[in-house]
């Protein structure tokens, strides 16, 4: 089978989350292609053929990256006939605090109304505080939401809070899930 992950990313988090679920995918014996949004390549890439997708994207200000929603909502047609999945990497999925998780779900339902999109699954993935990529200014303001949390403040190395663990198990229950799809539809047609 052919998978597809089309991502956005600031600090470079949600590339590495796309690159690990492809890489997770092809231990499965399949194919997973791997675009950056403001790629050429995403511009000019063709959906049918692939038997899955999942677009990823991170939380910035409230915001995805314009880019990934510019992609999605140019292809939601066809997505919204595909398996397909949504991955939104924030810091606020580490939280268990109701604002923080309201947040997230209106971000999720701000993105899908924007692209017309209805992904089949959506999965919340937590990030990573990325200190040593951020200015001076935006250094000091996540040390201070990192204190607040009670996590480390170092700046000196960034902060990884990605679940590889969980990460592993969605990308397998996803292969999963298109390969049923598939088998039943090869069986319909058979």
């Amino acid at each position: 089978m052919n998978f597809l992950i089309v991502y956005g990313t600031t600090e470079g988090q949600t590339r590495k989350v796309s690159e690990f679920v492809a890489d997770r995918i092809k231990t499965h014996g399949h194919s997973a292609t791997v675009l950056d949004s403001t790629s050429e390549a995403a511009r000019e890439v063709r959906l049918r053929g692939n038997d899955g997708v999942i677009a990823a994207a991170s939380i910035h200000a409230s915001l995805y990256q314009a880019a990934i929603e510019d992609f999605v909502r140019s292809h939601h047609d066809t997505l919204n006939g595909m398996r397909t999945a949504f991955l939104s990497v924030s810091l606020s999925a580490a939280s268990t605090e109701a604002e923080d998780l309201k947040g997230m779900q209106t971000c999720v339902a701000r993105f899908k109304t924007a692209t017309s999109w209805k992904p089949g699954e959506i999965h919340h993935i937590v990030g990573a505080f990325r200190y040593t990529q951020y200015d001076f200014f935006k250094r000091w303001g996540m040390k201070l939401i990192a204190y607040q949390k009670g996590l480390s403040i170092d700046a000196t190395k960034d902060l990884e809070l990605t679940d590889w663990v969980e990460l592993a198990s969605i990308a397998d229950v996803f292969v999963a899930t298109v390969a049923k799809a598939r088998n039943l539809a090869l069986v319909g047609h058979a």
